[in-house]
């Protein structure tokens, strides 16, 4: 192959491996006899999930304002079983040994929400800005990437100023578009270059339907005929209402983000929360039918919007005048107003077509003109539900769910930004009882095992994967009754985080590499070393003179399957990715690196048996060097300012050379 000559000084040859995930033909899987980290494409990401107020505490520091939730549960405690956020987990004080549980855990991405109230004490920059609340999400932020931990940051996570429900009524009123938009341009601006995966809103169906069709979370609005102990509301009238104010904010956040300088290169979208449904009877064509009507009320009424511009047909053609409609200006901007489909699954249930629905009380669900049923026509129940669990397990519901939106909407970037398993131990809960949390163990593994399914056979564009949750936390109507965490929480015992048997199983998932490796897989560690060396030696010139991976490929061993190097592919994308970060975020004087090997060469003791090179030597074949797919014909030249690689990614991208037709195969 022929290279264009480049400088020698001040210039950075890597062959490469910057490879997206997903490619015209879908994603690609490295082959694995076990389910692992090493299982899902280059580059994929794994994490946990929290929220400010389900976590933080500290609700009366650095001038943080109050909140819905702050309110609703002080004043109809019976509402959040006795519980409030006042003290949460004490994530406000404890995040630095917070994100260190996270390494613990091999994760590579950590998601967290922003307090409105914690930025805007009262809901409006014009009111004041809490400057102790704007550090303290940066010292958050550069801890997590200092910890090599990419944050994913929700601006909503349902924790609307009080004073803007005062003033009139929050997500009942369109005034809150305008303040959303405000607030949410001004975190852009302020941690846009260091967040790059960002999500408007959490879950709005929960939002709208839990909140203000069926009173089941703050602020706990709905009709008599729904709950009598509602604290006023109108349903099947204010849930549409408030989603398409919600959307509206939306579409002008998004606006906000791409005229914000800091923020290029970064990624926005929604966290939706569908069920699956299956139908109640088989037999019964309307069931089959009502399968795709619920998901267009329940997943459409958000994700066509800001895919398309306007709500389904399905849902204007059923709530009629109770739907509101969009100008042409909003349908404008709410048009293609994400970058990635953010989705949060738990489980499934069955549908059931209802044929009279009672006009005369409107209601959401029933404007779906469906029931929810737990068990079908035969009686039997839609995956297993221990006794201790929260919801059915039904992960085969996951998969489906994946494909429908993969066929549906043209196969866009999905992340999973929650997926997880809630429990209620009731009176046997005791460290003891709650960290043997098989139960959860078993619902990851089906879940992952789904998902990659998904993603390797339906070849479904999914990218990340997130648990709920870090930590057990405050679980909104549920109090501290419900567990979800892969940390434990002894609320007895000063807060103390004990690790359960779901989080050692998710370590052990993402800390394993290939069968066929050498060596463990483990990239932080690079990063974290050329740190140690920056800091303990007074930033020396530093040049990473061998970096590779090695694999005994046995009784497979042939031209085939030597070339199909997926798995050294991924052990370089994410050696590449942590030396950029140590360069480009850690400030280490790297000048050069050199992948180890040119060739497959004899490996000392370990002979010809151990392959590390980027060209497969045939020893059966006169010794014929045959390119593997690691190189995959990239080179990238990457400038570098002899020791000061102060640039951002974004920079750092827009100086990447793709050498052409030279250098393909």
């Amino acid at each position: 192959m022929t290279l264009h000559k480049v400088p020698l000084i001040g210039l950075l040859l890597l062959l490469a491996i910057i490879v997206s995930p997903a490619t015209a033909d879908g994603p690609v899987c490295p082959p694995s006899t076990k389910l692992s980290r090493a299982s899902f494409p280059e580059g994929f990401l794994f994490g946990t999930a929290t929220a400010a107020y389900q976590v933080e505490g500290a609700v009366n520091e650095t001038c943080r304002g109050p909140a819905l939730w702050d309110i609703y549960c002080k004043r109809y405690p019976e509402k959040c079983k006795n519980d409030n956020g006042d003290v949460a987990v004490d994530f406000f004080h404890r995040y630095k040994e917070d994100i260190q549980l996270m390494k613990n855990l091999n994760t590579d991405a950590f998601r967290l929400s922003i307090a409105w109230t914690r930025i805007f004490p009262h809901g409006r920059k014009e009111k004041g800005v809490s400057q102790a609340g704007v550090k303290f999400y940066h010292d958050v932020i550069d801890e997590l990437l200092r910890n090599g931990i990419v944050p994913f940051v929700t601006v909503f996570h349902w924790d609307t100023p009080q004073d803007l429900e005062d003033e009139y009524g929050g997500f009942l009123s369109e005034r809150i578009v305008k303040d959303f938009r405000e607030y949410a341009d001004f975190v852009f601006q302020e941690y846009g270059d260091k967040v790059k995966h960002w999500i408007t809103f959490n879950e709005p169906w929960v939002f709208a339907h839990a909140g203000y069709d069926v009173g089941k979370k703050a602020p706990g609005r709905c009709s008599d005929y729904v709950d009598p102990t509602c604290k006023g509301g109108r349903s099947g009238y204010e849930v549409y209402l408030v989603s398409h104010n919600l959307l509206n904010a939306h579409a002008e956040a998004f606006e906000a983000f791409t005229q914000c300088e800091k923020c290029k290169g970064g990624k926005v979208g929604i966290a939706h929360s569908p069920a699956w449904f299956e139908p109640h009877d088989f037999q019964d064509s309307q069931d089959g039918a009502s399968i795709g009507r619920a998901l267009d009320f329940m997943l459409g009424w958000h994700l066509d919007t800001t895919m398309y511009g306007d709500y389904p047909q399905i849902m204007k053609d059923i709530v009629g005048h109770r739907l509101p409609q969009f100008t042409a200006a909003q349908k404008a901007k709410l048009k293609n107003s994400a970058h990635f489909v953010g989705l949060n699954y738990y489980t499934s249930t069955f549908a059931n077509h209802v044929e009279n629905p009672d006009h005369s009380k409107p209601r959401w669900k029933q404007d779906s003109l469906i029931s929810w049923e737990p068990k079908n026509s035969d009686k039997f129940t839609i995956g297993s539900t221990p006794s201790t669990g929260k919801l059915p397990v039904f992960a085969r519901g996951f998969r489906s769910l994946l494909k429908y939106i993969k066929d549906k909407y043209a196969n866009p970037e999905i992340m999973i930004m929650e997926n997880g398993y809630g429990e209620d131990l009731g009176e046997t809960d005791s460290v003891a009882v709650g960290i043997a949390d098989h139960n959860r163990k078993y619902y990851l593994q089906r879940h992952l095992l789904s998902m990659n399914e998904a993603i390797c056979i339906d070849k479904v564009n999914v990218t990340g994967y997130f648990i709920w949750s870090l930590l057990d936390n405050f679980e909104w109507n549920e109090g501290y009754k419900s567990r979800f965490g892969l940390y434990y929480i002894d609320f007895k015992n000063n807060l103390t985080r004990i690790e359960k048997e779901s989080g050692k199983y998710y370590r052990d998932f993402l800390s394993q590499g290939p069968s066929t490796g050498k060596l463990p897989v483990y990239a932080r560690g690079f990063r974290s070393l050329l740190k140690y060396i920056k800091d303990k030696y007074a930033n020396p010139e530093i040049m990473i003179m061998e970096n590779g991976y090695g694999e005994d490929l046995g009784e497979t061993d042939s031209v085939a399957v030597g070339i199909a190097d997926h798995n050294r592919k991924y052990y370089l994308q994410r050696h590449l990715l942590s030396m950029n970060e140590a360069i480009c975020i850690d400030k280490v004087n790297v000048t050069g690196y050199f992948i180890w090997s040119l060739l497959d060469n004899f490996e000392w003791n370990e002979g010809y048996k151990s392959r590390f090179g980027l060209y497969y030597i045939d020893f059966k074949n006169n010794l014929t060097r045959i390119e593997k797919d690691d190189i995959f014909s990239i080179c990238i030249v990457m400038e570098i300012s002899h020791g000061d690689f102060g640039v951002s990614r974004d920079d750092l991208e827009a100086k990447l050379v793709i050498l052409g037709e030279e250098t393909q195969r």
